[in-house]
């Protein structure tokens, strides 16, 4: 696909959060390019397909969440999208540097942009309050 429009780029944004919220790592990486970046909420970027699905593995060995109330916004040309929604999440084993996992269950907001480059996503940016996850987890449920 090289022309991308609206409609085109909300549903790939719709089908990544559906591939989330389904556990289907290698769903969300085929709708990446090779190339993706990965701008880290208050962490590092990372580039590339291999380093979003070590990110993935990760996140699923410390946590189970689901993207719940999404709503995906994107430019008229398509090559630039927006999503906002709530994670319902439960924190499973503990990462490195932040709480003991206790099995923790918490509600974030969080707010995520994308580039669309050739019918795939090139870039997820995701921003939420980890100040408030903290909080959450620190009084052990949301």
């Amino acid at each position: 696909m090289t022309d991308v429009t609206t409609p085109d780029t909300v549903q790939l944004v719709q089908a990544y959060y559906d591939a989330f919220n389904r556990g289907d790592a290698p769903g969300m990486l085929a709708l990446l390019t090779d190339d993706v970046r990965h701008d880290i909420n208050e962490g590092d970027t990372q580039t590339g397909l291999d380093a979003f699905g070590a990110f993935l593995a990760k996140m699923e060995a410390h946590y189970r969440e689901r993207a719940e109330d999404v709503v995906v916004m994107a430019t008229p040309d398509g090559t630039r999208a927006s999503a906002e929604f709530v994670i319902h999440g439960e924190y499973l084993k503990t990462d490195p540097g932040l709480p003991e996992a206790q099995g923790q269950r918490y509600v974030l907001p969080v707010g995520a942009f994308f580039d669309v480059r050739g019918g795939k996503i090139a870039r997820v940016t995701n921003y939420y309050n980890l100040a408030d996850w903290t909080r959450q987890v620190e009084q052990g449920s949301a």
